[in-house]
């Protein structure tokens, strides 16, 4: 294939999905997949295997759950529009809503639709360990749900569930501490309700997550609470680790004794996290080192920064030392790039988006998706 590809692997994503099917089966919990992560539409015949229903966060995720996955959608917007709905309502089984206001200006629409969903409501524990601001859905001043202090002693009429979302790649034992929190503020309400969201950012498929210890909190969480039906929906986890995104060198620059290999793909277009968390993602052969290493290297430590093709100027990674000197036209592999990119990749600059293939596990590559000239001309008119 010419680059660039994101390359999903079935069988790793297969991996994930048993392991996280055990994890809710001996739990006795639903996990569901948030599209927000990933959403490639191609594979759901895949997930279907493993699993029954996915998250949605707009219009147009809760229409991909009900017209291509098969199942309506658990729904959670920060804000909903009068005009889109009526249709979220007929994609949805689960709808969350961010604050009482916005509960109670759509609650005469469900009541009039025959309640045709089981109605939530957002809440904020106040308590969050995910470091990076960025990231972090209970930061002081959040836009993101309601505090305990807020909330009447009895919940209006039609709210059935609570959603809770603060992690961000988190693991089994911060969900533990969040509970103690959610338990001490929101105590009084739980027993009242049909069902606990407790969100995404639950990195169960990462080789130190502790799966057992995930698993007995779960159960003791049902069993302090036998009313409720407990529902995670990570997106990471489910794509974690499935494949990389393929790029090529295109160019080697130097300045200042700093040697850039231009590749054909953009940081800043089509993997976005890695200039938002930040972070430095692993290249296949060669070793990480702190961002600075590249400065005044040796030509032969052959240690380069990767360097996109947009015209930002901090679309660029590094530092990263090579067992061999770059060549133009080498291939490079940026590895674990399948989670949060095909969904954020944009087309700045009108670069493209790289093409989006499937090595099923008998070998064969299918390319799902490719992109032309006319899919930028379209989204800019």
């Amino acid at each position: 294939m010419n680059t660039p590809y994101y390359l999903l692997e079935e069988r790793l994503l297969r991996r994930n999905l048993a392991l996280i099917k055990q994890v809710a089966d001996e739990a006795g919990v639903e996990i569901i997949l948030a599209f927000k992560a990933f959403a490639l539409w191609r594979t759901f015949p895949i997930f279907r295997e493993y699993i029954s229903h996915t998250t949605a966060s707009s219009l147009y995720e809760a229409r991909l759950a009900a017209e291509e996955f098969g199942s309506k959608a658990h729904t959670y917007s920060p804000a909903y529009t009068e005009e889109e709905f009526p249709q979220i309502m007929a994609c949805s089984s689960h709808v969350t809503f961010n604050s009482l206001g916005q509960f109670a200006r759509f609650r005469p629409m469900v009541e009039a639709a025959g309640n045709p969903v089981s109605c939530g409501l957002r809440v904020n524990p106040e308590y969050s360990e995910v470091e990076v601001e960025l990231y972090n859905p209970c930061a002081p001043g959040t836009r993101f749900g309601v505090t305990a202090d807020l909330l009447p002693d009895d919940l209006p009429q039609g709210i059935e569930g609570f959603h809770c979302h603060c992690h961000c790649e988190s693991d089994s034992y911060q969900l533990e501490r969040t509970l103690v929190h959610l338990e001490e503020k929101f105590d009084r309400w739980l027993p009242r309700l049909k069902w606990l969201n407790l969100g995404g950012g639950h990195l169960m498929t990462r080789k130190d997550y502790d799966t057992r210890h995930l698993i007995t909190i779960l159960k003791g969480l049902r069993a302090r609470y036998p009313n409720l039906r407990i529902i995670l929906e990570p997106g990471s986890a489910f794509a974690w680790q499935t494949g990389p995104l393929v790029a090529s060198v295109v160019d080697i620059v130097e300045s200042r004794g700093i040697r850039t290999a231009i590749l054909d793909v953009s940081f800043t277009c089509h993997m976005p996290d890695c200039l938002e968390m930040p972070y430095q993602p692993t290249v296949r052969g060669a070793v990480t080192l702190p961002a600075e290493a590249v400065k005044g290297a040796a030509p032969d430590e052959h240690i380069f920064r990767l360097g996109g093709n947009s015209c930002l100027s901090g679309d660029y990674m590094g530092s990263w030392q090579f067992d061999h000197e770059l060549q133009i036209g080498e291939t490079i592999c940026l590895e674990d790039m399948i989670h949060y990119t095909t969904v954020k990749t944009t087309m700045f600059n009108g670069i493209g988006h790289p093409a989006i293939a499937l090595l099923r596990t008998d070998g064969t590559i299918e390319v799902l998706r490719s992109y032309r000239y006319e899919d930028y001309r379209d989204r800019m008119c």
